[in-house]
């Protein structure tokens, strides 16, 4: 049983984490007043109250140049910095938890309505809320205890969640207990001494209070696969970004590599001088880093709630060293089925690209290693057999356009990972 059955969380400092854009407008619309730009301590302040009335008490302005200067944060606010952004850890897990038990969702924010919603909306927080209030665009000032009261359904035990004094007034005042969220932008000592009901140090002791018995975070193993030149690496850097920007706590690695003694191992395959490296023990080498990183890294990441997205995996070694080397499929999977014994990856993104094209990005960035000197040939007999896993795999293998812009490649890739997520319950 929920402690409480409708909570009202704030927005800023409780459920996201909207220092760095909220810090960058702030100064953008002093530095546009030819304005002096005030120490970071005092900058912190901002992070929480209506924003006129921190130009007002913190930079000296009145309620006019207060108004302008507001004007001039959003210059700057709604192009780019409503998206400086991150959610905290365990948030979403949470509002998932509480929604499928039944629990009233809604926020009430100093921060405009429309902006809150569409930051929620970004986020894919949106549709856990039954309702969402903030103050007008043109309102200076906002009244959380009214905020509150707008939202607040009848007849069942509610909590206000927030990170500042002004929340816990807020709830005072509409006759609801309070939660002081401590790890967001409050001065904590101010916030206890307005005698919160109780207070939550992290985002886990948050969980812990709203809903004791919440299960354990759940994690993932996601490969990304495709030829030389695709723009794996670019893109799994982008996704790990992404990831902790929407509440997730993403683990970046490759293959070969990822632990030291693999990472030795990864020095001798791809060094450019190849020794007369025959086929089988590319493979077998590639298979003893492989067991190595999944049991020192992939594995008890994943163990922790961690979602590990990883450079390359066992499928690449299916496809260059089984199909471009004309080794059997058979054996590639007998050598590393003790390196990959209960840690196949739940998804594998493949970026499909030509591979000529793969290539010649490739090597007009860095000079090749042993492997991309094979030449386009081999490359082209790799991507068959990445093609022909795809085919073979169709519910593992999430396929990508990595031939068009990085942007739009990032998009793309990312909104499949998060179905993929979704489907998974991984939060």
């Amino acid at each position: 049983m929920l402690p409480y059955d409708a909570v009202i969380f704030d927005l800023d400092g409780t459920l996201t984490d909207s220092e760095p854009g909220i810090r960058a407008c702030a100064c953008y619309a002093l530095e546009k007043m030819g304005l002096p730009i005030p120490p970071d301590e005092t900058l912190q302040k901002f992070l929480g109250p209506p924003l006129a009335d921190s130009y007002m008490r913190y930079c000296g302005m009145t309620e006019e140049q207060a108004a302008f200067a507001t004007e001039l944060y959003r210059e700057r606010y709604i192009p780019i910095g409503w998206k400086e952004n991150r959610v905290y850890p365990r948030i979403r897990a949470l509002l998932h938890v509480l929604k499928k038990r039944g629990a009233y969702l809604a926020v009430a924010t100093g921060k405009p309505q429309h902006t809150s919603v569409d930051i929620l909306r970004y986020f894919q927080l949106l549709p856990y809320f039954d309702a969402v209030a903030g103050p007008a665009p043109e309102d200076m000032h906002a009244d959380k205890g009214a905020l509150i009261r707008r939202v607040l359904p009848q007849g069942k035990r509610a909590v206000m969640v927030g990170d500042t004094v002004g929340d816990i007034k807020g709830a005072q005042d509409a006759g609801i207990d309070s939660i002081a969220a401590l790890y967001g932008y409050g001065e904590n000592g101010e916030v206890m001494a307005q005698g919160p009901t109780l207070s939550a140090d992290t985002p886990d002791a948050l969980c812990a209070l709203l809903c004791p018995d919440m299960p354990a975070p759940k994690g993932a193993f996601i490969s990304l696969e495709g030829v030389d030149g695709c723009g794996k690496s670019t893109q799994a850097a982008a996704l790990t970004g992404l990831l902790r920007d929407f509440g997730y706590t993403p683990r970046r690695t490759r293959e070969p590599g990822g632990c030291p003694i693999a990472e030795q191992i990864r020095s001798i395959l791809l060094a450019r001088e190849d020794g007369g490296m025959c086929p089988e023990t590319e493979a077998l080498l590639f298979a003893a880093a492989r067991a190595q990183h999944l049991k020192d890294v992939i594995l008890p990441a994943v163990k922790r709630g961690e979602i590990v997205l990883c450079d390359r995996f066992v499928d690449s070694s299916v496809a260059y060293q089984g199909q471009a080397r004309g080794l059997e499929d058979d054996w590639i999977k007998a050598i590393n089925r003790p390196a990959i014994q209960g840690g196949m990856p739940d998804a594998t993104l493949y970026f499909r690209m030509a591979p000529e094209k793969a290539l010649s990005r490739r090597v007009s960035a860095t000079a090749p290693d042993r492997i991309e000197q094979a030449g386009t040939s081999f490359q082209a007999k790799t991507m068959a057999g990445f093609e022909r896993l795809c085919r073979e795999e169709p519910r593992r293998f999430i396929p990508v356009n990595a031939d068009q812009p990085i942007g739009q490649v990032t998009q793309e890739a990312f909104a499949a990972l998060l179905r993929r997520l979704a489907e998974m319950e991984v939060l």
